[in-house]
C-alpha cells in the first residue's frame, strides 16, 4: 500500500515520536520550515510536539495521540518524524493501526523512528520512507543529495536509480552551520557481486533488533536489508555491529534474505571499509548473497530516502527501486 505522493498545497505534519521538537534550535526550525514550504507545502505541528520531560520526549499518551490525528486528518498528506532518540518502541502496542491502515499517509524519520516505520508496515503494509527527519532540513549547507531524493520519492511515481553523493560530512552542523568539513565521497564498495530482487526493510540496526521477538518484526523472507549503525559506542562499533547483525541473522527467515546494504559508517567508530568487508566476508551465513557497503544512509550526511516495503533490484553495485 502506497501513500498518494505530494502536490504543491499539501498540509505536512510534525511530530515526535521521540525526542521533543523543543530540542531544535530557531535557526534549524526557521530553515527547515521554509524549505517545506519553498516546495509549496504547508508545514503544521501536532499538538504535544513541543513537550518535554526528564527524557527529552513526551508522554506516550500525547505521542501516540498525536500520530493518531496525523493519519486522522484528512488534509494532512506527509508526516515527519522530528527528531531521533531513544524511546519510539514504547508507542508500539499502543497505537491503533486501523487508523493508519484506513488513511493511508506519507511517514518518513530515521533513527530511532526505525522501530515506528517499520512496525507501520509490518501491520499494514503501508510503504513507510527511512529518510530525513524534520530537523535535518534546518540544514544550511550540504543538503541538496539529500532534498532530491526526498522530492523522487514524496513527489515523483518514477523509477528510483541512486547514486553517491559527491562529498559527506560527518559533523555536529546543528551546533555550527556556517563551520562545516566535508569529505569527498569514495562511494558504494562491492562486497559480494551478484543481482537480487526482494521488498526493502530498512533502518538503524540496533533499533531495528529491538523488535525481534515481536509482533512489529517484518518478515525477512525475500528482503532486501539496508541497515546501518551510529558511533554511540565509538572504538567499540565493530564489535557492537557484528552481534547486533549476527542477532538478526538469528531470526526466522533471515536465510530467505536477498541482499544487505549497508549504510555509511561514522568516524568516531574508528572502523575502515577493510574492517568492515574483513567482517562481512567471514560470515558464511551472507557470503552467496550480493552485499554493498558505504552507501548515503545512515549518521552521516547527506541521507537518501529508502521507501520500506517498496521493491528494490541490485545488479552488482546498482540499486533501483
Amino acid at each position: 500500500m502506497i501513500a498518494k505522493k505530494l502536490k504543491k498545497g499539501d498540509m505536512v505534519r510534525i511530530i515526535a515520536p521521540s525526542r521533543s521538537l523543543s530540542l531544535l534550535s530557531n535557526e534549524t526550525f526557521n530553515i527547515a520550515k521554509k524549505r517545506f514550504e519553498d516546495m509549496g507545502l504547508i508545514v503544521t505541528i501536532s499538538k504535544n510536539a513541543y513537550n518535554i520531560d526528564k527524557y527529552n520526549s513526551s508522554s506516550i499518551e500525547d505521542r501516540v495521540n498525536d500520530l493518531h490525528d496525523a493519519f486522522s486528518d484528512e488534509n494532512v498528506k506527509l508526516i515527519m518524524c522530528a527528531i531521533g532518540g531513544y524511546n519510539c518502541i514504547e508507542l508500539l502496542d499502543k497505537l491503533d493501526y486501523s487508523i493508519i491502515k484506513n488513511n493511508p499517509k506519507i511517514i518518513m524519520g530515521y533513527s530511532d523512528n526505525t522501530a515506528l516505520l517499520n512496525a507501520i508496515y509490518k501491520k499494514t503494509g503501508l510503504v513507510t520512507y527511512l529518510g530525513p527527519n524534520f530537523a535535518d532540513f534546518g540544514m544550511k549547507y550540504g543538503f541538496d543529495y539529500t532534498l532530491d531524493y526526498f522530492k523522487k520519492n514524496v513527489f515523483e511515481n518514477e523509477i528510483i536509480r541512486v547514486e553517491d553523493s559527491k562529498e559527506y560530512s560527518d559533523d555536529k552542523w546543528y551546533l555550527e552551520q556556517n563551520d562545516r568539513t566535508f569529505f569527498k565521497n569514495i562511494g558504494r564498495k562491492v562486497v559480494n557481486c551478484g543481482k537480487a530482487k526482494g521488498k526493502i526493510i530498512a533502518g538503524n540496526l540496533c533499533t531495528l533488533n529491538l523488535l525481534q521477538g515481536t509482533e512489529y518484526m517484518p518478515n525477512l523472507e525475500n528482503i532486501i536489508l539496508f541497515i546501518e549503525d551510529d558511533d554511540l559506542v565509538k572504538e567499540e562499533f565493530l564489535y557492537e555491529f557484528d552481534r547486533n547483525l549476527h542477532s538478526l541473522m538469528l531470526q526466522p527467515n533471515f536465510q530467505k534474505v536477498k541482499a544487505i546494504v549497508i549504510g555509511r559508517m561514522q568516524i568516531n567508530s574508528k572502523v575502515s571499509i577493510e574492517d568492515l568487508v574483513s567482517l562481512l566476508k567471514g560470515k558464511r551465513e551472507i557470503s552467496k548473497i550480493p552485499i554493498l557497503i558505504n552507501v548515503d544512509f545512515g549518521h552521516t550526511t547527506p541521507l537518501l530516502t529508502i521507501p520500506i516495503g517498496k521493491t528494490c533490484t541490485i545488479n552488482e553495485d546498482k540499486i533501483i527501486f
